[in-house]
Protein backbone atom coordinates (compact mmCIF):
# COMPACT_ATOMS: atom_id res chain seq x y z
CA UNK A 1 0.00 0.00 0.00
CA UNK A 2 1.39 3.44 -0.69
CA UNK A 3 0.46 6.43 0.88
CA UNK A 4 0.15 9.56 -1.56
CA UNK A 5 1.19 12.48 0.36
CA UNK A 6 1.57 15.91 -1.52
CA UNK A 7 4.17 14.00 -3.71
CA UNK A 8 1.36 11.95 -4.76
CA UNK A 9 -0.63 14.65 -5.67
CA UNK A 10 2.04 15.68 -7.90
CA UNK A 11 2.36 12.81 -9.59
CA UNK A 12 -1.27 12.46 -10.09
CA UNK A 13 -1.69 15.98 -11.93
CA UNK A 14 1.08 14.86 -14.10
CA UNK A 15 -0.26 11.56 -15.37
CA UNK A 16 -3.29 13.78 -15.83
CA UNK A 17 -2.20 17.18 -17.91
CA UNK A 18 -0.45 14.60 -19.64
CA UNK A 19 -3.12 12.44 -20.44
CA UNK A 20 -5.32 15.39 -21.24
CA UNK A 21 -2.39 16.64 -23.58
CA UNK A 22 -2.28 13.69 -24.99
CA UNK A 23 -5.49 12.95 -26.11
CA UNK A 24 -6.01 16.88 -27.58
CA UNK A 25 -2.68 16.11 -29.18
CA UNK A 26 -3.89 12.84 -31.06
CA UNK A 27 -6.99 14.58 -31.49
CA UNK A 28 -5.61 17.50 -33.37
CA UNK A 29 -3.29 15.47 -35.20
CA UNK A 30 -5.98 13.03 -36.48
CA UNK A 31 -8.27 15.91 -37.85
CA UNK A 32 -5.25 17.42 -39.64
CA UNK A 33 -4.35 13.88 -41.17
CA UNK A 34 -7.42 12.86 -42.21
CA UNK A 35 -9.19 15.89 -43.32
CA UNK A 36 -9.79 15.10 -47.13
CA UNK A 37 -8.49 17.12 -49.57
CA UNK A 38 -10.27 18.93 -52.89
CA UNK A 39 -7.50 18.07 -55.00
CA UNK A 40 -7.80 17.32 -58.90
CA UNK A 41 -5.30 14.66 -58.89
CA UNK A 42 -3.32 12.89 -56.25
CA UNK A 43 0.32 11.44 -56.21
CA UNK A 44 1.07 7.95 -55.88
CA UNK A 45 1.31 5.97 -52.65
CA UNK A 46 4.86 5.88 -51.77
CA UNK A 47 6.07 2.19 -50.51
CA UNK A 48 9.39 2.58 -51.04
CA UNK A 49 11.53 3.57 -47.80
CA UNK A 50 13.44 6.82 -48.33
CA UNK A 51 12.28 7.59 -51.57
CA UNK A 52 10.04 10.34 -50.97
CA UNK A 53 12.63 11.95 -48.58
CA UNK A 54 14.73 11.73 -52.17
CA UNK A 55 12.26 13.77 -53.85
CA UNK A 56 12.00 16.40 -51.00
CA UNK A 57 15.57 17.11 -51.13
CA UNK A 58 14.88 17.70 -54.81
CA UNK A 59 12.77 20.35 -54.55
CA UNK A 60 15.59 22.62 -52.87
CA UNK A 61 17.06 23.40 -49.61
CA UNK A 62 14.00 25.47 -48.52
CA UNK A 63 11.13 23.52 -49.28
CA UNK A 64 12.96 20.23 -48.11
CA UNK A 65 13.78 21.47 -44.83
CA UNK A 66 10.21 22.45 -44.09
CA UNK A 67 8.25 19.10 -45.26
CA UNK A 68 11.04 17.15 -43.38
CA UNK A 69 10.52 19.70 -40.41
CA UNK A 70 6.69 19.10 -40.50
CA UNK A 71 7.41 15.04 -40.93
CA UNK A 72 9.35 15.29 -37.58
CA UNK A 73 7.35 17.31 -35.55
CA UNK A 74 4.29 16.47 -36.16
CA UNK A 75 4.05 13.36 -33.98
CA UNK A 76 6.93 14.38 -31.87
CA UNK A 77 4.92 15.63 -28.69
CA UNK A 78 4.02 12.13 -27.93
CA UNK A 79 7.48 11.53 -27.33
CA UNK A 80 7.21 13.94 -23.85
CA UNK A 81 3.57 13.03 -23.47
CA UNK A 82 3.88 9.46 -23.20
CA UNK A 83 6.23 8.84 -20.21
CA UNK A 84 4.21 12.19 -18.87
CA UNK A 85 1.01 9.99 -18.77
CA UNK A 86 3.24 7.06 -16.90
CA UNK A 87 4.09 9.31 -14.60
CA UNK A 88 7.66 7.44 -12.89
CA UNK A 89 10.93 8.89 -12.34
CA UNK A 90 12.87 5.59 -11.35
CA UNK A 91 12.27 3.78 -15.37
CA UNK A 92 14.93 2.62 -17.24
CA UNK A 93 16.04 4.86 -19.74
CA UNK A 94 16.23 2.34 -23.05
CA UNK A 95 13.51 0.72 -21.86
CA UNK A 96 10.87 3.94 -21.78
CA UNK A 97 12.68 5.18 -24.86
CA UNK A 98 11.91 1.83 -26.71
CA UNK A 99 8.01 1.94 -25.35
CA UNK A 100 8.05 5.60 -26.41
CA UNK A 101 9.60 4.83 -29.87
CA UNK A 102 7.09 1.83 -30.08
CA UNK A 103 4.02 3.51 -29.10
CA UNK A 104 4.95 6.64 -31.50
CA UNK A 105 5.60 4.11 -34.25
CA UNK A 106 2.17 2.83 -34.03
CA UNK A 107 0.34 6.17 -33.97
CA UNK A 108 1.98 6.67 -37.13
CA UNK A 109 1.65 3.54 -39.01
CA UNK A 110 -2.21 3.52 -37.97
CA UNK A 111 -2.45 7.34 -38.98
CA UNK A 112 -0.98 6.12 -42.61
CA UNK A 113 -3.27 3.42 -42.91
CA UNK A 114 -6.42 5.09 -42.04
CA UNK A 115 -5.46 8.19 -44.49
CA UNK A 116 -6.11 5.16 -47.25
CA UNK A 117 -9.48 5.38 -46.80
CA UNK A 118 -9.47 9.18 -47.58
CA UNK A 119 -9.98 11.17 -50.12
CA UNK A 120 -6.70 13.12 -51.44
CA UNK A 121 -4.84 11.37 -48.90
CA UNK A 122 -1.93 9.39 -49.33
CA UNK A 123 0.58 6.55 -47.66
CA UNK A 124 3.66 7.42 -47.62
CA UNK A 125 6.02 4.88 -45.34
CA UNK A 126 8.47 7.94 -45.15
CA UNK A 127 5.78 9.70 -42.86
CA UNK A 128 6.23 6.89 -40.51
CA UNK A 129 9.75 7.34 -40.45
CA UNK A 130 9.68 10.90 -39.95
CA UNK A 131 7.05 10.62 -37.38
CA UNK A 132 8.78 7.73 -35.50
CA UNK A 133 12.27 9.93 -35.41
CA UNK A 134 10.69 12.84 -34.33
CA UNK A 135 9.09 11.13 -31.18
CA UNK A 136 12.16 9.41 -30.77
CA UNK A 137 14.41 12.77 -30.64
CA UNK A 138 11.61 14.61 -28.50
CA UNK A 139 12.21 12.12 -25.87
CA UNK A 140 15.96 11.82 -25.87
CA UNK A 141 15.75 15.95 -25.60
CA UNK A 142 13.44 16.44 -23.20
CA UNK A 143 12.63 13.25 -21.00
CA UNK A 144 15.72 12.06 -18.97
CA UNK A 145 16.73 15.36 -17.59
CA UNK A 146 13.52 16.18 -16.74
CA UNK A 147 13.08 13.01 -15.26
CA UNK A 148 16.64 13.82 -13.49
CA UNK A 149 15.21 17.31 -12.54
CA UNK A 150 12.74 15.97 -10.81
CA UNK A 151 14.28 13.05 -8.97
CA UNK A 152 17.13 16.10 -7.71
CA UNK A 153 13.96 17.72 -6.07
CA UNK A 154 12.30 14.70 -4.43
CA UNK A 155 15.32 13.87 -3.34
CA UNK A 156 16.02 17.79 -1.80
CA UNK A 157 12.29 17.50 -0.35
CA UNK A 158 13.57 14.33 1.54
CA UNK A 159 11.08 11.87 -0.19
CA UNK A 160 13.75 9.57 -1.63
CA UNK A 161 13.40 8.44 -5.42
CA UNK A 162 9.78 8.19 -5.82
CA UNK A 163 7.44 10.57 -7.06
CA UNK A 164 6.57 11.35 -3.20
CA UNK A 165 5.55 7.69 -2.47
CA UNK A 166 6.34 5.85 0.51
CA UNK A 167 5.49 2.64 1.74
CA UNK A 168 3.25 2.06 4.01
CA UNK A 169 2.70 -1.40 6.41
CA UNK A 170 -0.59 -2.41 5.27
CA UNK A 171 -3.44 -1.67 7.83
CA UNK A 172 -1.35 0.78 9.69
CA UNK A 173 -2.67 3.96 7.77
CA UNK A 174 -5.83 4.62 10.17
CA UNK A 175 -7.85 6.74 6.80
CA UNK A 176 -7.19 3.71 4.84
CA UNK A 177 -9.25 1.00 7.76
CA UNK A 178 -8.05 -2.30 8.65
CA UNK A 179 -7.14 -4.64 5.93
CA UNK A 180 -9.83 -7.20 5.01
CA UNK A 181 -8.81 -10.78 5.81
CA UNK A 182 -10.38 -13.66 3.73
CA UNK A 183 -10.42 -17.26 5.11
CA UNK A 184 -8.74 -19.96 3.36
CA UNK A 185 -11.16 -22.06 1.91
CA UNK A 186 -10.33 -26.03 1.14
CA UNK A 187 -10.11 -27.17 -2.63
CA UNK A 188 -12.53 -30.10 -2.71
CA UNK A 189 -10.65 -33.27 -4.23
Amino acid sequence: MQRQGSGGNAAVVVRVTGFVFLVAHLLLVSWVGLLPRDVAWVTAPNTVPLAGLRADLALGPAEAARLIAEGLLLLAPLGVLLPMCEGRLDVSRWGSLTRTVAAGALVSLALELLQTAVPGQVVDVDSVFLNTLGVALAHLLVVPAARARLRRRAARQGRGRGFGRGQVVAGSDPAQGRTPRIPRVPIAR
